[in-house]
């Protein structure tokens, strides 16, 4: 089984020796954070690290599938796993597939007759002690959501479990209270909040069992991993091409151009495909999805047409590709595309379905306008224009329009300079 000294030595050890210990049951935190920034990943290693101890863990996702929260544990557990020479791997998680349910709540709400099914469901079924509660994305400013969330923190009280949920920043300065809706604050033991540094998000604790001032830990986020931050690390790491990975699905256009780029500075590259696809523009980094992992991204016509309010073709060589596209989306950190933005919101053609997938999924999301010149991005409520960006996570994917103009190409160019420096010059055609 996996190392014990890798448990003693997880950053998640910084944290419990900072609230004496850990939070013990009947006891709620919560993780605060802006959208994009990393709570939900942070969150998955709340749960990851109690599965690892022989835990069991109850994770309640609202508005997310089952198969995307699970992609997060197995890309959290494989990092984990190489990195201390895991080699048990099938077994593992193997066991811990047995101590973990996860509960989606698709229709984007959570009432607390839903935590109680699952809790009901959890102890039928895997017949364990009490589990680990973890709850994503609750809706804290909708009316109606603190009584939800005091009555999860009974039941997690009634059952013996600790109770960990996250909540979106609202972007006051300290303390604790000003960065949670009223009574919030006073309902959370433990209030941690993850703010953006670079390409790291930094953990605080504004508030702890024992009512303590507020720290800074040192423990920072990258990448979607939790790791302890050395004495001499600056806010921005030195950005390394060789670490960063494109996720693309190797299409003509925009993301033709995301490959070359990607290839010119030497960043890796992964292009999501299916067997007898026409018109590949891409062959760097192929990975050929079977039928079964292509099913996890099967979206009905119902959907698309409630969240991008067109219609598409009903073909199977465009299902494989809105497919794929979901995995695409679901195994980056950050989203970058080329396109137009229509009057509703929504992003003209593909394209719009890895923009819709991104902000479903409260990942970062940058969209070029080929149209306007300017780059914009995703607050959470519309479009707002940035300042050119950079690429702040190491997996990041590269979408867009097949019909890429000469400034939509300099573009993403551009983004790759602005990132990486200079790339080596272009050898001359022989």
């Amino acid at each position: 089984m996996i190392r014990q000294e890798a448990i003693l030595q997880s950053p998640l050890r910084v944290l419990d020796r900072a609230i004496r210990g850990g939070l013990g049951k009947g006891h709620l935190g919560v993780i605060v954070a802006s959208p994009g920034v990393g709570k939900s990943a942070c969150l998955v290693q709340l749960g990851l690290d109690a599965l690892l101890r022989g835990r069991s863990v109850l994770h309640v996702a609202v508005g997310q599938s089952v198969e995307h929260v699970s992609t997060r544990y197995d890309a959290l557990f494989d990092e984990l796993a190489e990195r201390v020479g895991l080699a048990d791997r099938g077994g593992v998680r193997e066991a811990m597939g047995h101590r973990r349910l996860i509960w989606s709540s698709v229709e984007g709400a959570l009432s607390s007759h839903a935590v109680e099914d699952a809790l009901a469901a959890f102890q039928a079924h895997l017949a364990l002690g009490p589990p680990s509660l973890l709850v994503d994305d609750l809706a804290w400013q909708t009316p109606g959501a603190l009584a939800t969330a005091a009555a999860v923190k009974a039941s997690a009280a009634r059952v013996g479990a600790e109770l960990w949920m996250t909540a979106r920043d609202a972007g006051a300065p300290d303390p604790a209270a000003a960065r949670l809706p009223p009574g919030a604050a006073a309902l959370a033991d433990v209030v941690l909040l993850l703010e953006p540094h670079g390409r790291q998000a930094r953990l605080s604790l504004l508030k702890n069992l024992e009512q303590g001032p507020a720290a800074e830990l040192p423990l920072i986020l990258e990448g979607g991993t939790l790791r302890i931050r050395r004495d001499d690390e600056g806010d921005l790491a030195e950005r390394w091409p060789d670490t960063y990975t494109l996720i693309a699905t190797g299409s003509a256009g925009a993301e033709d151009e995301f490959g070359a780029c990607a290839e010119r500075w030497g960043v890796g590259e992964v292009n999501y495909t299916f067997a007898d696809r026409a018109g590949l523009a891409r062959t760097r980094g192929i990975v050929t999805l079977g039928e079964e992992e292509l099913k996890l991204g099967e979206v009905s016509p119902a959907y698309l047409r409630a969240h991008l309010h067109r219609a598409f073709a009903e073909s199977p060589e465009l299902r494989r590709v809105l497919q794929i596209i979901w995995h695409q989306v679901s195994t980056a950190a950050e989203v970058f595309a080329v396109g137009g933005i229509n009057p509703d919101q929504t992003v003209h053609g593909g394209t719009g379905w890895a923009v819709e997938l991104a902000r479903h999924w409260g990942k970062p999301v940058h969209l070029f306008e080929q149209d306007r010149g300017r780059w914009v991005r995703w607050d959470g409520s519309g479009w707002v224009p940035e300042a050119p960006p950079v690429i702040g996570h190491e997996r990041f994917a590269g979408a867009g329009t097949r019909s890429l103009s000469d400034v939509g190409r300099a573009a993403i160019r551009e983004l790759f300079e602005r990132t990486f420096g200079p790339a080596e010059p272009e050898s001359p055609a022989s």
